[in-house]
C-alpha cells in the first residue's frame, strides 16, 4: 500500500491565496481507499485538527527511513552517493548478476542504466540458492527461483488499515527505488541518472517528492545535460533538423492526473499515445509490467515528464512538433501542490476518474481562474453514473468545458480508436493558440508555488555567474579564439611543426648540427613570444573557476561552461537524428593538413589548451636556461588539470587543432596525477580507434559510464583521456588501480593518400595511441574497412615488439531490423590483405606485408577477438528505444576486456612513471 502522508497543503507557498488553501483543505477527508492501479491515498478531512495533523508525519518519516534502510542507502543521507562512486570497477563489473536482496537493487539499477539496458527498472530479485541445496542431476530444480509477488494477495487486507512497513522480503516498486536513489545521490549523479534514463526513453522524474520533510524538489539541474534532435517544419519553407536542450526549448505540455479512483491506467494510456504504430514502448512504468502493481511507499507525488519529437517521417510522426507529457503519480487530492503546478504549466489536463464526488468537485471548483483546458476520462460502469453527470454539469461553466471534453472508456472500448481520439484532442490544442513552456519556465512556476529547485543552491549559482562572466564576452567564436586564446592558432601551430621536425632529426643517422641549432632557435623564439603574453581575463576567470576549494562548485562550473559555450559559440546543428549518439560514416577523399576535418566548436578543452601552452612555453624556456625556475608563474597548472581528471573530466591528450601532443604539458599532468594517487598508481591503458562515426565514443561511454563527446559534428577533433578507478578490494585481483581510457576522437580520417601528409600523420598518431595502450579496441563501420592508418600502425608496432591486446568491433549503425554480418563475413578481417594493407606495407618497406592480419594481431576468431555489436536503436530516432541486444553485447565486451586484463593478456601493466617515459619515447 502507499504510505500515509501529510498533505501537501501545509507546504503551499505564501503566494497561494489563503482562500485556495482553505478550499483545498476542505475538500479532503481522513480516509483510506483501495484504489485499482494507483494504490491507496491518504487525505485530511474537514474536521482534521492540528493534533491529528501532526501524528501522521511520524509514520511517513519512518516509511522513508525504512525504505532507505531496506535498500542500503541510509549511509548516503549526509554524504551523498557520488558519480565517481557509481563508476568504480569492481568484481561485480565482470558478472551479469541478478539482485538477490533489496540492497542489491540500487547498484543493479545503476549498472544497467549505465549500460543503457532497457530492463534497468525491473526490481525482480532472484533467490541465492546454495549449490548443495538441490541435486545437480535434476535440471528442473536447478533453475533460478524468481520471487514474484501477487498484488491480489493484498486485496484481502482491511482497506482501512495501514500497510506494514517494508521488510527485506517485501517487493520494491521501481518508482520507490528511483526516488530513494535520487534522494541519496549528489547533484551530479542525479544528472547522470536522468541523462541515461532519457537515452533509454524512460519517463524522467520532474518533481521529486520528499515524503519525510514535505519539501518537494523540482529537478531542473538534473535535466540540464539532455539534448535532443528533431525535425522542425515551419508552416512555410523548408524543414530541417534542430538540436536543442530540453530545458530551454518550449513546447505545449499535456498533463495526465488521477482523481480518486480510476479503472483506467494513465501510464498505459500515455505510452499508447506516445508510441507510433503497433510498437508500444513502456516509457512510463505501469501496472501491467512486472511489479508495476506493487504498493508505492514513497513515490506518490512524483511528477514524471516525457516528450514526443518528430523525425520528419510521415509514417512515424504522431504530432507535427515537439510535445511535452506530464504524469502525476497518486491522487490529486493528496498532492494538491503538484496538481496546482501542472494546471499552471499545461495547455490541457486530462483527469482520469471513476467518481466525481463533492470533495473532488470543490477541488476542481478552486481551479476556476485557470486558463488550462480540462478533459475527463470516465469509466461510469465502475462509478456512480448519475452523481458524475450532476457534478459534470456544474463544472461545465466553471471550467469552461462542454460535452466534447468528457470521454468514456470502458472495457469494451476499442483501445486503438480511443488513443486516436486522445491524439486528435492534442492535435486540436496544438493547432490553436496555446501555452508553450520550457522546463526552465516550469521551474519558475514551481518556485512561485514554494517548491525547491535543485539548481538554486549557492554553489551552483556562483558557478553559473562565473560562467556568464566568461560567455557574455563571446560574440563570435573565431574572434574570441584569436583575441582571448592568443597562444593557440598560429603560434602553437608553428611551434608544434618545429618540434616535430626537431624530433625527426633525433632519429636521423647523422643530423646536420646547423639545422638542429636553427630549429632550436626558432622554437625558443616562438616560446618566448608565447610567454610574453598574460592570460586573458576570460582565461583568468576560467582558472579561478577550476581553482575553487569547493569540489562541488568546481564541478558545477565545468558543467555550466560546457553548456554555456555550446549555446553561445555553436550554431544549432542540422544533422539527422541518428547523429545524437552515433553517426553514419561519411568517408571523403584526402584533406589538406591545414584544413580542419570539420568546424571545431569552442569548448572547455580550448581553455585547458591555453593553460597547457602557457605551461609549455614556460617549461621550454626554463629548460633552455632562458628563464629562472624561481620566476615560473604557471607551474601549478598541471596540478589543476590532474584534479579535473580525477573528478571524471575527459582531458585532451592530442591537440585537435595541431594534431600533436604537448609533451611537457601531458607529462607534467601525469606527474601530478602520480603524486595525488600516491601508492595507487598502477595503470592499464585502454584505447579506442576508428573512423569518426563508427560509434566508438558511444561504446566507451556505455561500457564504462564515461563522458566522451559523441557525434561527428559536435565533437572536438583531438584524442581525449579519462580515468576510471578500480575499487580497492578488486585492484589486487585485476592487477591495476586505475584504467586510463583514450578515445581517438576524429584523428583517424580513413583516407589513404601516399602523396600527402595527412595519412602519414594519422598513421603516426595511431601508432602513438596503440603504443601507449595495453588494450586497443578497433571500431569498424564495415568488416573490411580497417583504416589504412591503423594497418600502418600495426606494421610499425610489430617492429618494436609491443603488441597490445586487440579487439575488433563491428558496429551496426542502423536499427536492429538491419541484419548483422554473417559469421563468414567476420573472417574477412583475417583474410589476406587488400589494397589498403598492401599500400601500408609498401610505405613501411616490409617485404612480408602481404601476410594476413591474423599474423599481425594474433587474432583468433574462436577466442572472441572479433565482435559484432547490434544497432543502438530499436527503431528510428528520435523516438527509438534502445536495443536490449546492444546493451547486452557491450556488457559482454566489457567483461571480456576486464577478463583479459585480469589474466595478463593485455601486455605488461604500467605505473604512471612508466607511462610518462613511454610518452616521451613515442
Amino acid at each position: 500500500m502507499a504510505s500515509p502522508g501529510h498533505s501537501d497543503l501545509g507546504e503551499v507557498a505564501p503566494e497561494i491565496k489563503a482562500s485556495e488553501r482553505r478550499t483545498a483543505v476542505a475538500i479532503a477527508d481522513l480516509e483510506w481507499r483501495e484504489m485499482e492501479g494507483d494504490d491507496c491515498e491518504f487525505r485530511y478531512g474537514d474536521g482534521t485538527n492540528e493534533a491529528q495533523d501532526n501524528d501522521f508525519p511520524t509514520v511517513e518519516r519512518s516509511r522513508l527511513q525504512e525504505m532507505l534502510s531496506l535498500l542500503g542507502l541510509e549511509m548516503y543521507q549526509v554524504q551523498k552517493l557520488s558519480l565517481q562512486d557509481s563508476l568504480q570497477i569492481s568484481f561485480d563489473s565482470m558478472k551479469n548478476w541478478a539482485p538477490q536482496v533489496p540492497k542489491d537493487l540500487p547498484w543493479n539499477f545503476l549498472r544497467k542504466l549505465q549500460a543503457l539496458n532497457a530492463d534497468a527498472r525491473n526490481t525482480t530479485m532472484v533467490l541465492d540458492v546454495l549449490p548443495d541445496a538441490r541435486p545437480v542431476e535434476k535440471e528442473s530444480q536447478m533453475e533460478e527461483e524468481i520471487i514474484y509477488w501477487d498484488p491480489a494477495d493484498d486485496l484481502a487486507a482491511d482497506i482501512y488499515s495501514f500497510s506494514e512497513l517494508p521488510t527485506p522480503d517485501t517487493p520494491v516498486n521501481p518508482l520507490d527505488l528511483l526516488c530513494a536513489l535520487l534522494i541519496s545521490s549528489d547533484s551530479f549523479l542525479q544528472q547522470e541518472i536522468v541523462l541515461k534514463m532519457a537515452l533509454c526513453q524512460f519517463a524522467l522524474p520532474l518533481v521529486l517528492p520528499d515524503s519525510e520533510n514535505h519539501y518537494h524538489t523540482f529537478l531542473l539541474w538534473a535535466m540540464r545535460g539532455i539534448v535532443r534532435t528533431w525535425w522542425s517544419q515551419p508552416p512555410r519553407g523548408v524543414g530541417s533538423f534542430r538540436e536543442d536542450s530540453v530545458v530551454l526549448s518550449r513546447a505545449p505540455a499535456f498533463a495526465f492526473v488521477r482523481m480518486d479512483v480510476s479503472s483506467n491506467s494513465k501510464s498505459q494510456l500515455l505510452n499508447a499515445v506516445l508510441s507510433p504504430g503497433h510498437r508500444q514502448w513502456d516509457c512510463f512504468w505501469h501496472r501491467d509490467l512486472n511489479l508495476g502493481t506493487n504498493a508505492r511507499e514513497i513515490s506518490d507525488g512524483l511528477v514524471e515528464i516525457s516528450w514526443f519529437f518528430p523525425s520528419g517521417r510521415e509514417d512515424l510522426d504522431i504530432f507535427p512538433e515537439p510535445v511535452t507529457f506530464l504524469n502525476l503519480r497518486g491522487d490529486i487530492g493528496s498532492h494538491w501542490l503538484q496538481f496546482k503546478l501542472l494546471t499552471e504549466i499545461s495547455s490541457a489536463v486530462f483527469i482520469l476518474t471513476d467518481n466525481i464526488s463533492k470533495k473532488e468537485y470543490k477541488l476542481l471548483y478552486s481551479m476556476k481562474e485557470s486558463t488550462t483546458k480540462y478533459y475527463f476520462i470516465l469509466s461510469p460502469y465502475r462509478g456512480k453514473r448519475n452523481t458524475n453527470l450532476r457534478f459534470l454539469n456544474k463544472l461545465i461553466p466553471v471550467l469552461k468545458i462542454d460535452h466534447s471534453h468528457v470521454l468514456v472508456k470502458v472495457s469494451s472500448t476499442d483501445s486503438d480508436s480511443f488513443v486516436k481520439r486522445i491524439r486528435a484532442i492534442v492535435g486540436n490544442v496544438l493547432r490553436a493558440p496555446c501555452r508553450r513552456v520550457s522546463v526552465e519556465d516550469m521551474a519558475h512556476a514551481a518556485r512561485k508555488l514554494g517548491l525547491k529547485v535543485d539548481e538554486d543552491c549557492e554553489e551552483c549559482q556562483k558557478a553559473k555567474d562565473r560562467m556568464e562572466r566568461i560567455t557574455r564576452k563571446i560574440k563570435d567564436s573565431d574572434a574570441y579564439r584569436r583575441d582571448e586564446l592568443r597562444l593557440q592558432g598560429d603560434p602553437w601551430r608553428k611551434a608544434a611543426q618545429v618540434e616535430k621536425e626537431f624530433c625527426q632529426l633525433q632519429w636521423a643517422v647523422d643530423p646536420p648540427e646547423k639545422h638542429r641549432a636553427e630549429l632550436r632557435r626558432r622554437l625558443l623564439e616562438l616560446r618566448m613570444q608565447q610567454n610574453s603574453h598574460d592570460p586573458s581575463s576570460g582565461v583568468q576567470e576560467f582558472i579561478s573557476g577550476i581553482s575553487s576549494p569547493s569540489l562541488s562548485e568546481k564541478q558545477y562550473f565545468l558543467r555550466w561552461m560546457e553548456w554555456g559555450l555550446a549555446r553561445v559559440a555553436q550554431p544549432r546543428l542540422r544533422q539527422p537524428p541518428e547523429t545524437l549518439l552515433t553517426l553514419r560514416p561519411k568517408h571523403g577523399g584526402a584533406t589538406d593538413l591545414g584544413e580542419p576535418l570539420w568546424p571545431e566548436p569552442l569548448g572547455v578543452e580550448h581553455f585547458l589548451r591555453e593553460m597547457g601552452q602557457f605551461y609549455e612555453a614556460e617549461s621550454c624556456l626554463v629548460e633552455a636556461g632562458r628563464l629562472p625556475a624561481g620566476q615560473r608563474r604557471f607551474a601549478h597548472f598541471p596540478g589543476l588539470a590532474s584534479e579535473l581528471l580525477l573528478t571524471g573530466l575527459p582531458l585532451e591528450l592530442i591537440d585537435g587543432s595541431t594534431l600533436s601532443m604537448p609533451v611537457r604539458w601531458v607529462t607534467g599532468l601525469l606527474k601530478e596525477l602520480h603524486v595525488r594517487l600516491e601508492r595507487r598508481s598502477r595503470l592499464v591503458v585502454l584505447s579506442a580507434l576508428g573512423v569518426p562515426g563508427t560509434g566508438k565514443s558511444t561504446l566507451l561511454n556505455t561500457m564504462f559510464g564515461l563522458r566522451f563527446a559523441t557525434g561527428k559534428s559536435c565533437s572536438p577533433r583531438g584524442a581525449f583521456m579519462q580515468l576510471i578507478t578500480v575499487a580497492e578490494g578488486f585492484s589486487q585481483d585485476l592487477g591495476c588501480d586505475h584504467i586510463l581510457v583514450i578515445d581517438s576522437g576524429g584523428l583517424i580520417g580513413g583516407a589513404l593518400t601516399s602523396a600527402g601528409d595527412r595519412f602519414e600523420l594519422e598513421a603516426s598518431l595511431a601508432t602513438l595511441l596503440m603504443g601507449l595502450s595495453n588494450v586497443t579496441v578497433i571500431s569498424l563501420a564495415e568488416t573490411k574497412d580497417i583504416p589504412a592508418a591503423i594497418l600502418h600502425a600495426f606494421l610499425r608496432l610489430e617492429k618494436t615488439g609491443h603488441m597490445p591486446n586487440y579487439q575488433f568491433v563491428y558496429q551496426n549503425l542502423h536499427d536492429v531490423s538491419v541484419p548483422g554480418p554473417r559469421p563468414r563475413d567476420k573472417r574477412q578481417l583475417l583474410d589476406p590483405p587488400g589494397d589498403l594493407s598492401r599500400a601500408a606495407a609498401q610505405m613501411e618497406k616490409q617485404s612480408d606485408g602481404f601476410r594476413a592480419l591474423a599474423g599481425l594481431a594474433f587474432c583468433d576468431p574462436e577466442k572472441q577477438h572479433i565482435w559484432h555489436i547490434p544497432g543502438l536503436w530499436h527503431g528510428a530516432p528520435p523516438m527509438a528505444a534502445v536495443s536490449l541486444a546492444y546493451s547486452e553485447a557491450i556488457f559482454e565486451l566489457k567483461r571480456c576486456l576486464l577478463e583479459n586484463i585480469r589474466n595478463g593478456l593485455s601486455n605488461q601493466n604500467k605505473n604512471i612513471q612508466q607511462l610518462i617515459e613511454l610518452v616521451r619515447r613515442l
